[in-house]
């Protein structure tokens, strides 16, 4: 490219010299022209490099004059160099040039040469800005596409360990006992049965929501296997209001809980207790679950993949769609017995509270 623009240069110039009437030297031209631009094309990595760092976008005033500087700096270093470089090849305009030192004076001070060094280093970044955007929207929409594969696959996996047929079964066969026990209820279930349902297909199409709503759908759902299981199960929230606007990927807490009754409370005969938790520590929301359940056969797993039956690669994997590396997922036993899965997300994207 740096050779193509070379020779569109220098045939431009050769060009209106002959125009004119006048006669340049073919060789001289095209030396000093690809002199110029070779060198600009070594510097043009550093030009790539300053626009990535230094975005016109970004911190506009600062920027625009750390470019204008550079700008400055750069085609005077060229300009310097190419007088060697144009000196050693011996195309020269002796009469013009008796020597190194005029040769240098007069490229690296002539205004026709700093106009194009000027010229070429901001076009260079204009088309390092374009590339670099262009590259930021093709990642935008494959990371877009990945995070409706991952809530696809969510959406499928909420749907199997949720409304999977044994869920249902059992849900159903706890209002059909119901039915000549506890008619009130038994509607209770019903209707908190639908509520599930109804929340589940309404934020199908959601990639994040804030976290109150995902403490709504884990009531609904809490509440049907609160009566299933009856005086076995009991639940425990300890949430910070700061914590409820904050935006969480949907459906990032229910599978854990549900993980946590059938693995950790429904296999056991003792009571059993969950404990939900979410606050925010300066810019991060923490969020836990925890059982008092048999807990797992090895203490931690940095993989996110426990023992016993408990797999959460799957929220590890949405999470890094989200967050990149920038997330913390712990599976620990805790204190006593049980499970302890901590999160630990960017607050960011915190919605306006109403107050």
């Amino acid at each position: 490219m740096w050779t193509l623009l070379g020779f569109s240069f220098a045939l431009g110039t050769y060009l209106g010299a002959l125009q004119d009437g006048g006669h340049i030297s073919w060789k001289r031209t095209i030396a000093g022209y690809l002199a110029d631009f070779y060198l600009w094309g070594l510097l043009s990595p550093l030009i790539f490099k300053l626009a990535r760092r230094f975005e016109l976008r970004a911190h506009f005033p600062r920027n625009l004059f750390i470019h204008i500087t550079a700008s400055v700096v750069l085609s005077f270093v060229v300009l310097s160099a190419a007088a060697p470089l144009v000196w050693y090849f011996g195309y020269l305009n002796l009469a013009r040039n008796p020597t190194l030192f005029d040769l240098w004076r007069n490229n690296a001070f002539s205004i026709y040469y700093f106009h194009q060094g000027l010229t070429i280093y901001w076009t260079t970044l204009v088309v390092a800005h374009a590339l670099h955007y262009y590259r930021g929207l093709r990642e935008g929409e494959a990371r877009a596409g990945q995070l409706a594969a991952q809530l696809a696959q969510a959406q499928l996996q909420a749907l199997e360990m949720q409304i999977h047929p044994h869920f249902l079964f059992n849900t159903l066969n706890s209002i059909a006992a119901l039915l000549h026990k506890d008619v009130e209820l038994a509607d209770r279930m019903i209707a908190r049965l639908g509520d599930f349902l109804r929340l589940t297909l309404k934020r199908s199409d959601a990639k994040t929501i804030d976290f109150g709503q995902e403490l709504e759908f884990l009531r609904c759902f809490l509440d049907i296997e609160h009566i299933r299981f009856q005086d076995r199960l009991t639940v425990e929230m300890e949430v910070e209001p700061q914590a409820l606007n904050v935006m969480v990927p949907n459906l990032i807490l229910q599978p854990i809980v549900e993980n946590a009754i059938r693995h950790g409370i429904a296999r056991q005969t003792i009571s059993g207790r969950i404990t939900i938790r979410a606050f925010k520590e300066k810019y991060r929301l923490i969020m836990q679950v925890e059982d008092n359940g048999p807990g797992l056969r090895t203490n931690h797993n940095p993989n996110g993949n426990l023992s016993g039956g408990i797999g959460l690669s799957n929220r590890r994997a949405r999470l890094e769609q989200f967050y990149g590396e920038d997330f913390g997922l712990d599976i620990a036993n805790s204190a006593g017995l049980g499970v302890i899965v901590t999160l630990d997300i960017p607050a960011v994207g915190t919605a306006k509270s109403k107050g």
